[in-house]
């Protein structure tokens, strides 16, 4: 049997070094769901299983020019976005989605590391309101960045479409709430599309060890958007892989594990 990658995709965010989140968890998902992974590296940080050491942030025309590289050569199906730390780096990411015309852009708005070490400063996230999220096909925030992107507190379902709903209204057409830090016996995710709600399910899995999720989740989706999969089957697909991606999780350091992508994906598998 001959396998093929399925589309091409891109990822614009930060390096992990310990190689659990980042750029290296986005081509590991790409490769996974037989997507050929192209990059544009944002910023390099030292960090492992314990916290992040040191951010070393790209200057602002590599990233311009690894875009221009990628874009102008490759069929890019989708984007998604990652660690981008500073406004600099904001405005010249959304500068090259609309100079390429890019049209299937995932959104992660990635704030603070699993360890809790700060991933974005000063004026970036006026700077992701105002300037990326408008190019947004989808955006992906946890509970904790989407009460920072809406302003408001969320406890509840009912708190969480209130701000699904606030924060589509900065321009991206589509915003999937991680309900993870919610509590409960399971965790719950909110897609908020063109209007309508769809609430994605699962039985909570009692591990700390999901370094990477977010990371995983928005690569996912962009993968099968480039795959050429619809909007709503692409958020369903992504949301269970990274299911399966915690099941299969990977403790490889003294501190926290990661999610793994070492498993078999039922849509990927031939028809008898």
């Amino acid at each position: 049997m001959v396998v093929t990658y399925r589309g091409i995709a891109m990822t614009i965010a930060g390096s992990d070094s310990g190689g659990g989140a980042g750029i290296e968890a986005d081509l590991a998902t790409f490769l996974h769901l037989r997507v050929f992974g192209t990059v544009a590296i944002t910023a390099v940080t030292a960090q492992n299983s314990l916290g992040v050491h040191e951010v070393f942030d790209v200057p602002t025309e590599i990233i311009r020019a690894q875009m221009r590289a990628v874009l102008t050569d490759f069929t890019v199906g989708a984007v998604k976005t990652g660690m981008l730390s500073r406004r600099e780096t904001i405005s010249e990411v959304a500068e090259g989605i609309k100079a390429h015309r890019i049209t299937k852009l995932v959104v992660d708005p990635v704030m603070v590391a699993q360890s809790g070490d700060p991933l974005m400063f000063g004026a970036a996230l006026d700077a992701l309101k105002c300037e990326l999220l408008p190019l947004a096909l989808i955006v992906t925030p946890n509970v904790p960045e989407a009460e920072k992107l809406s302003d408001m507190k969320i406890t509840s379902m009912q708190e969480m479409k209130e701000a699904a709903k606030i924060i589509a209204e900065l321009g991206p057409r589509g915003v999937l709430i991680k309900g993870g830090h919610l509590e409960g016996p399971k965790v719950t995710d909110l897609f908020y599309y063109e209007g309508k709600f769809s609430v994605l399910e699962q039985d909570r899995i009692d591990t700390n060890d999901h370094h990477g999720t977010g990371c995983t989740l928005s690569a996912a989706i962009a993968a099968e958007l480039a795959a050429g999969t619809g909007v709503f089957e692409a958020v369903k697909r992504a949301h269970d892989y990274t299911r399966l991606a915690i099941e299969h999780r990977f403790k490889g350091g003294k501190g926290y594990g990661c999610v793994g992508h070492v498993f078999d994906i039922e849509w990927l598998k031939p028809a008898n």
